[in-house]
């Protein structure tokens, strides 16, 4: 009798573990379907999909139907829902927007205020700083983390790429103090629609681009750089030591009973050809002085008098970033404008300060002759699933181990 009830119960866990569909829709909160946002498991990263243009997702898995399901969408409030619900039906999940650029409204002090605040000014960046040194934890710590980079032209999304990482952040192992990071790669997906694929494929048909570019394309490592540049972009610590004594470009941008705002910009203009503007928004608790979150903004402007011609190679480049129907055959480029967001929020975990998510908007132009404009839309987050203090350095095996890119088409 034992026997015969264990033989029933195995039999129904093998049929509960058996692979189910799993679809659903995502609108935002006009109901209007959003394309390309991320589905996965939360007990399991590596398994989801994305969403096609219509909003709808669908995939199968061999898991329990009481685990969670992650519903995110760059510049949206990610959603944490079971996964039953996804069964045998087509439930709607609507995202509020969650706009990256946070400290995009902030009023700047009038400089006649800040000159006779300069020892105030000189007080306050002491407080905190003093506050980093106990928040931030000198000891090695690991984290597992899910990032979503997609990018835009036009309006349309061309591609989007996920990456399933584990990160090792060294702090002040890097050059000059700076934190070091150790980031590999565990899974890999890139989302394109088939449209967008095929015209992809057909520019990159030439010798130069079969050579040079699919090669690298294809490479993880070339895409590891991008997911790693967004985690090492806001070395927090070092970027405010390194400004602290900088006193006549710091402002209190906004003060309240909760929250201060303490900005630093940076400006460099190198003969109108080149020139930016930096600014670091350090949003601190007004009582404690511990940061809350750390916001970047930096606009570039690129001027070439004469104009420069793009090489054959360089416009089979531009075309992958072209979303009209007919290719650029010339194109003399004058301009270049670029606007980055950055923003990184934190969380506490052992009485330490560690990123909990970043967010990057980046948008850019590309300006020709007779006002030919390309514009391009980056798009970019990085949610941490797990954070473990006093860890360990990954060994150099694992550093030089390589993923394959999963490509998924999205109809």
């Amino acid at each position: 009798m034992r026997q015969y009830v264990l033989v029933i119960l195995l039999s129904l866990v093998c049929v509960s573990l058996l692979a189910s569909e799993y679809k659903g829709k995502v609108v935002d909160s006009q109901g209007e379907p959003i394309g390309f946002a991320t589905v996965y498991l939360e007990q399991n990263p590596m398994i989801g999909t994305a969403t096609n243009n219509d909003g709808v997702f669908t995939f199968e898995a061999e898991v329990p139907d009481y685990y969670q399901l992650v519903v995110s969408f760059i510049g949206y409030q990610k959603q944490l829902l079971p996964l039953a619900m996804f069964l045998d039906s087509l439930p709607v999940v609507v995202l509020k927007e969650q706009p990256i650029e946070l400290e995009e409204t902030v009023v700047m002090a009038k400089a006649s205020k800040q000159k006779n605040r300069r020892k105030a000014m000189a007080q306050l960046l002491y407080k905190v700083y003093n506050r980093m040194q106990y928040d931030f934890s000198d000891a090695t710590y690991n984290v597992k983390l899910v990032s979503d980079v997609r990018m835009e032209s036009e309006d349309q999304p061309w591609g989007m790429e996920q990456m399933i990482a584990t990160v090792v952040n060294l702090p002040g192992e890097g050059r000059e103090g700076k934190d070091s990071v150790q980031f590999v790669g565990e899974n890999c997906k890139r989302f394109f629609q088939q449209t967008i694929r095929n015209r992809a494929d057909t520019i990159l048909a030439g010798d130069w681009m079969e050579d040079k570019l699919r090669k690298m394309a294809n490479e993880v490592d070339s895409g590891v750089m991008v997911h790693q540049s967004l985690w090492s972009v806001g070395n927090i610590r070092y970027d405010f030591e390194q400004s602290m004594n900088d006193l006549k470009h710091w402002s209190v941008s906004r003060e309240s009973e909760s929250e201060t705002v303490l900005t630093h910009v940076e400006k460099k203009n190198f003969l109108g050809i080149f020139k930016y503007e930096f600014k670091r928004h350090y949003i601190v608790d007004s009582e404690s002085y511990s940061v809350l979150r750390f916001s970047e903004q930096m606009t570039m402007a690129v001027n070439i008098p004469f104009g420069y011609k793009l090489k054959k190679e360089e416009l089979e480049l531009l075309n992958l970033l072209n979303m009209s129907e007919t290719d650029i055959a010339k194109f003399r480029l004058k301009k270049a404008n670029a606007e980055i967001h950055l923003n990184t929020l934190y969380r506490n975990v052992d009485g330490h300060l560690y990123p909990a998510e970043k967010n990057m908007h980046t948008t850019a132009e590309l300006i020709g002759t007779k006002e030919m404009i390309i514009p391009i839309e980056l798009w970019a987050t990085q949610h941490v699933s797990s954070v473990t203090p006093n860890a360990q350095p990954l060994p150099k095996s694992r550093l030089s181990s390589r993923i394959q890119r999963e490509i998924v088409s999205i109809y």
